[in-house]
């Protein structure tokens, strides 16, 4: 593989098969780590959303448990009983890009932990102090992140990845992507196993 080619994983931190997917993406980044470029769009699953995710209980925990009994991903239900939480995507979204600004050799790794204090330990991502231990793991500056993930320019610039996504087509995730000179082409929508990918990533490289 050369410069040239690159992976594109388009994903939401609060999005159930993204989480569930997670394994499997870091052994695709894993095996190609320093023969392709990867690049991480956070898509916004329901960025704005002012639904209170207590509404959505029933059919949250209905995709929650269908993602675990096929991923074996864990999850924690408690979070769906507070009617004070809205299911807005967006803030997750903009940590990412704050954290890609900050350090993106950090970024799947913080997306990761990300995904895993939301559906694990049910942190609310709306709030900045939900990210300080992520930040304090991975020897990130956390009054710095605070100042970004607060300010207007960062509000506006996770808008570019929402973008982006809409830009690659991409109606779902996760998805995964792959640009070989230039050319984007998509690997994959939805939930896959690495072994599926690799397989489709040597393919699309042969032809």
């Amino acid at each position: 593989m050369n410069g040239q080619n690159k992976l594109i994983y388009v994903g939401d931190p609060m999005c159930s098969w993204c989480y569930g997917f997670a394994p499997q993406l870091d052994q695709i980044v894993e095996k190609y780590k320093g023969e392709i470029s990867i690049e991480l769009v956070s898509g916004g699953l329901r960025p704005y959303n002012q639904t209170p995710i207590s509404e959505m209980k029933d059919f949250l925990t209905e995709h929650w448990q269908e993602v675990n009994k096929r991923t074996q991903q864990p999850f924690t239900y408690d979070i769906l009983d507070r009617a004070d939480l809205n299911y807005d995507t967006e803030p997750a979204c903009r940590a990412i890009v704050v954290v890609r600004h900050m350090n993106a050799a950090k970024e799947f790794e913080f997306f990761h932990s990300v995904q895993k204090a939301f559906y694990y330990e049910n942190k609310n991502l709306g709030e900045v102090t939900s990210y300080y231990p992520i930040l304090a793991k991975l020897g990130l500056d956390k009054d710095d992140f605070t100042a970004k993930f607060n300010s207007a320019e960062y509000k506006e610039l996770v808008k570019k990845d929402f973008e982006r996504a809409g830009t690659l087509g991409v109606r779902g995730f996760p998805s995964v992507l792959l640009e070989v000179n230039g050319e984007v082409r998509v690997l994959s929508r939805g939930y896959t196993t690495a072994k599926h990918l690799e397989d489709l990533i040597s393919t699309a490289l042969k032809n």
